[in-house]
């Protein structure tokens, strides 16, 4: 009897692991960037390990913000391309994985992690 309930809970555990979805890639680290608010206070924005694959628009500088985010710094594990555009749209970057940062002039709205 023993034998039994012992295999069973073993092919129960293995059916939870085989059926249990896997957590979804990510890049580790953080992706940083400045903005200007619409008050026109100078602020800092950021996404914690990103999610790979997906297109970001960077929080502060949506359609509602006319200004753009601008010196982004890639201190993630993963390249990012940076976008001029939301949803990933207009002139792309790529920014290598843990730089310090891009130069001021550069202007994003967007961003994805490979």
């Amino acid at each position: 009897m023993r034998l039994r309930s012992a295999l069973a809970a073993a092919l129960g555990a293995g059916v939870l692991l085989i059926t249990t979805p896997a957590s979804a890639a990510a890049a580790t680290g953080q992706f940083r960037y400045d903005y200007m608010t619409t008050e026109e206070y100078e602020a800092s924005g950021f996404l914690n390990s990103p999610p790979s694959g997906q297109c970001l628009n960077l929080p502060g500088v949506g359609e509602d913000n006319p200004q753009p985010a601008h010196s982004p710094r890639n201190r993630t594990d993963a390249w990012a391309t940076v976008f001029t555009d939301t949803n990933c749209e207009g002139d792309s970057f790529p920014l290598q994985p843990h730089t310090g940062g891009a130069s001021e002039r550069l202007k994003v709205r967007s961003v994805v992690f490979n």
